[in-house]
């Protein structure tokens, strides 16, 4: 065939690659004087960088199971893999087998040779089973803004309710309701945040609703479950009322499956 002249194999697919063989009987490089073969394996689609582990093996025809064996199998990932930059880029040996050897080797049978390429793409992670487990604790962010209520630090805000003063934070308050965003930092919001008069609405409710708009269950969600069945049906009637009133989804929603649980049909 002349030097540097090849035979390709059909492309195959491995590690989401094409890959093709290349034989060539007069060898590849001009200074061996086709005195030697030359085989590769080469990147036949669109790729940077593809790490790869190669075997090619020349297949004993005889029976004897003596073939000739270029591996990277078996060696380190760190020193083993190589790299191919672009299509084209090719792994393998300009002197795979001395021309005159192979011509009267059991490798060679009725003028064919048979070449087996095996290829292992390697992924920039590893799988396998976990061999470790951490427990991640649940959010507690809400814990932390409940807390911070009801320690009174850093408030900037202060409501009347029938009498009774309550602190808080604007920043949380509009963060969970967006009422409370247009009256603390709308276009009409309240300019006396010193003291913010709240009406029709009593001061047990009002510090309910403060400290579940931090969005954490407390004594106050609790009191929805009181001992009295009474009592705990009034308080969500009033808590509904109030949830519905500063637009808190999740406290409507608490509040309309505790009465839900309440009601009964008689037949």
């Amino acid at each position: 065939m002349g030097i540097g002249k090849y035979i390709a194999s059909d492309t195959f697919f491995v590690g989401g690659y094409a890959w093709a063989v290349y034989f060539y009987p007069d060898g590849k490089s001009v200074e061996d004087n086709a005195a030697y073969v030359s085989l590769f394996i080469a990147l036949a689609s669109e790729g940077t960088d593809v790490r790869a582990l190669f075997e090619l093996t020349l297949l004993d025809q005889s029976g004897k199971a003596r073939h000739k064996v270029h591996t990277h199998f078996g060696r380190t990932l760190e020193s083993g893999p190589y790299a191919l930059k672009y299509r084209g880029s090719m792994w393998g040996y300009k002197r795979f087998f001395k021309r005159t050897l192979l011509e009267t080797s059991d490798y060679l049978k009725d003028d064919c040779l048979s070449i087996r390429c095996c290829v292992g793409v390697v992924k920039s992670y590893t799988e396998g089973p976990k061999t470790y487990t951490i427990a991640v604790p649940p959010c507690d962010i809400g814990k932390h803004f409940g807390k911070l209520l009801e320690s009174g630090r850093c408030t900037d805000v202060n409501f009347d309710v029938d009498g009774e003063k309550f602190s808080a934070h604007k920043l949380v308050l509009a963060a969970r309701s967006p009422v409370f965003r247009a009256q603390l930092f709308g276009p009409l919001k309240d300019q006396n945040t010193q003291c913010i008069n709240v009406e029709d609405m009593e001061a047990p409710v009002f510090k309910a609703l403060l400290h579940l708009s931090t969005g954490i269950p407390t004594r106050h969600e609790k009191a929805c479950g009181s001992k009295s069945k009474r009592a705990s049906t009034l308080m969500a009637q009033h808590l509904l009322a109030a949830a519905d009133r500063y637009a808190l989804e999740r406290l409507k929603l608490l509040c309309e499956a505790k009465l839900c649980e309440d009601v009964y049909i008689h037949s």
